[in-house]
C-alpha cells in the first residue's frame, strides 16, 4: 500500500496501518518536500518522483491512502494517484465505534482512533476524521472534508464538500455548512453557515470570504 505524503499526518496514518498489520508492504510518496530521507523508519521507501509512484502502483497491490489533511490537497492527490492506476482506499482505526445501521463511508476515507459514528450517517469520498471526532444520527459529511481532532457533530447536520472543521468545534443539531467553508477551532456553530467563508467563535460568525472552488 502507498501512503500519499511522508510528513506529520502521513506518519500517523502509517502508525494506524502498522498497528493492524506489521508485515504490510508500505511506501510513502512525497514529490514536494526536499528534506526527506530515502527511507522512513529504516524500512519503508520514500518515493519522490511521479515515475516512482507509477511504478509502485503498477504492481498487483494498487491501493493508496491519503496521508495529508488539507481538503483541496487531498482531492488533487486522489485524482493524481488514480491517474497513475491507483485505487483510492479507506483506512479505519479498529478503535473507532461505527453504528451497525445506515452507515455509508466513501472510498479514500481516513478515520482515526476514538471516532464515533452513531447511525444513518453518510460520509463522502476522501473524508478525514482525526482522533476523537463524533458524528450524530442522520448527518451527511461531504467529499474531502477534514474534521480535526475532537470535532463534535450533532444529529441532522449537513457539511458540504471540501470543508475544514477545526479542533474541538461543535456543530449543533440541524445546521448546514456550505462547500469550501472553514470553521475555526473551538467554535460553536448554532445556525447555517454559507459556502466559501471562514467562521469562528461562539456562536460562530463569518469573518472572511474565500474564493469558490469549481
Amino acid at each position: 500500500m502507498l501512503i500519499v505524503g511522508a510528513k506529520g499526518f502521513a506518519k500517523e496514518v502509517f502508525e494506524l496501518i502498522y498497528s493492524t498489520d506489521q508485515q504490510a508492504r508500505l511506501a510513502f510518496f512525497d514529490n514536494v518536500s526536499t528534506d526527506l530521507p530515502p527511507q522512513l523508519y529504516e524500512r519503508h521507501a520514500v518515493l519522490q518522483t511521479e515515475e516512482e509512484a507509477r511504478q509502485w502502483l503498477s504492481q498487483p497491490d494498487k491501493r493508496f491512502v491519503l496521508g495529508v489533511g488539507n481538503p483541496k490537497v487531498r482531492r488533487l492527490l486522489a485524482a493524481k494517484l488514480r491517474s497513475y492506476g491507483g485505487v483510492l482506499t479507506s483506512i479505519i482505526s479498529p478503535k473507532t465505534s461505527i453504528g451497525a445501521f445506515g452507515i455509508e463511508i466513501g472510498d479514500g476515507c481516513t478515520i482515526m482512533e476514538g471516532c464515533i459514528l452513531t447511525t444513518d450517517i453518510r460520509v463522502g469520498e476522501g473524508v478525514l476524521m482525526n482522533v476523537c471526532c463524533t458524528i450524530g444520527h442522520d448527518s451527511v459529511i461531504g467529499d474531502y472534508c477534514e474534521l480535526m481532532p475532537g470535532t463534535r457533530i450533532s444529529g441532522h447536520v449537513e457539511i458540504g464538500e471540501n470543508c475544514a472543521i477545526g479542533t474541538n468545534a461543535i456543530l449543533l443539531p440541524g445546521v448546514k455548512i456550505g462547500t469550501n467553508t472553514v470553521i475555526g477551532a473551538g467554535s460553536v456553530v448554532t445556525k447555517d453557515v454559507e459556502a466559501n467563508v471562514v467562521a469562528v467563535g461562539t456562536p460562530a460568525k463569518v469573518i472572511k470570504r474565500l474564493e469558490s472552488v469549481s
